[in-house]
């Protein structure tokens, strides 16, 4: 892959904000160099702006070092920046599996850049070779997500290996869900290939969507291009405080894996007892979904009982389909409850 080629000329010759604290780092007995507010430490002083120590504790779990690592506001934030360095607006293009997440396509129409759909074979499975069809010279990405949103199944890794080794673009793997999966992460092979990035997130497995904290994984050159783009002080003190806290409490994060895996398989076969089911699909997320006669009718009659799902039937593949987060036992419990008196 050549990273000069696929770069937009105007974020290759952009000269980055220097902030005062990219300037400077590290202890002082005195700062009066970025204008802040004497008063209300330590919240009068602006955070680190490459997330240092967040970053450390992010490398020592997942085995790759803090040069690898982009931190964002959510993953939506290095899925925009992907756009805005690498796709000329109104001329590149981008391809895609159908369905998927939405905010690729979002990102892309935000950022005038044409999205290429490969649509999924019948059992949610993908080929790289349709994906690779779809593409020209102006295609720079390639984004898939495994497992897959909505459909929840982890994507066969001969094949997403098939994409990486055969395009001359980038590669995005989503694994958002990664931790439910399972299939090993795509992680451990960052080095073997330049131009694969992978995406996770704090969200799910860490139970911390509330503090928006994404994880972009790639190449160092890729990340100080991310990091050339980006807002100076893109994650807050307040995240980072946070983050480094709850980063401890790694046991605490397994133990809530292995308990929704095993309520995941519980709910899907509940799920799969109700005449009203035509087929739960096999699950590699921390959700199900979950093919009805009348998948309107029933999320209309569960959010009279104050049970909020989503309703995904206006999806590609997945008509008639609710997406059912998988909650706690008590949780379940109650959404089966429910259920049963339609029956």
């Amino acid at each position: 892959m050549n990273l000069d080629k696929l770069i937009r000329t105007n974020i290759k010759n952009l000269k980055p904000y220097s902030s005062a604290r990219d300037e400077y780092t590290g202890e002082a007995m005195v700062f009066l160099d970025a204008n802040e507010n004497p008063f209300n430490e330590p919240y009068n002083r602006y955070p680190d702006p490459l997330q240092r120590k967040v970053k450390e504790k992010v490398a020592a779990i997942k085995g790759c070092e803090p040069s690898q690592i982009f931190l964002g506001n959510g993953s939506d934030e290095p899925i925009d920046l992907l756009f805005r360095a690498f796709c000329e607006p109104g001329r590149d293009n981008m391809v895609t599996m159908d369905p998927t997440y939405g905010m690729y396509q979002v990102s892309a129409d935000i950022n005038n850049v044409e999205v290429r759909k490969v649509k999924l074979n019948p059992d949610y499975s993908f080929s790289a070779d349709a994906l690779l069809e779809k593409t020209d010279n102006q295609t720079k990405l390639i984004f898939i997500c495994s497992p897959n949103n909505p459909t929840g199944n982890l994507l066969d890794k001969s094949e997403m290996t098939k994409l990486i080794q055969s395009f001359s673009g980038l590669v995005i793997v989503d694994e958002a869900y990664i931790d439910f999966a399972p299939g090993a992460s795509l992680l451990s092979e960052l080095n073997q290939y330049d131009n694969l990035v992978i995406l996770q997130t704090f969200s799910k497995a860490w139970g911390m969507a509330g503090i928006r904290l994404g994880m972009a994984f790639a190449s160092p050159e890729i990340i100080r291009i991310f990091n050339k783009i980006k807002y100076p002080y893109n994650i807050n003190m307040l995240t980072q405080q946070k983050a480094l806290e709850l980063i401890e409490q790694e046991a605490d994060k397994n133990q809530w894996v292995d308990l929704l895996i095993d309520e995941r398989k519980k709910l899907a076969e509940q799920l799969n007892s109700f005449p009203f089911v035509v087929k739960v699909f096999p699950s590699d997320a921390n959700f199900l979904l979950v093919k009805m006669h009348d998948a309107r009718g029933i999320y209309d009659f569960l959010v009279e009982k104050g049970i909020i799902v989503r309703d995904r039937s206006k999806v590609v593949l997945c008509d008639d389909s609710l997406r059912i987060t998988v909650g706690s036992k008590e949780e379940n419990e109650i959404l089966l409850e429910k259920l049963n008196e339609l029956i």
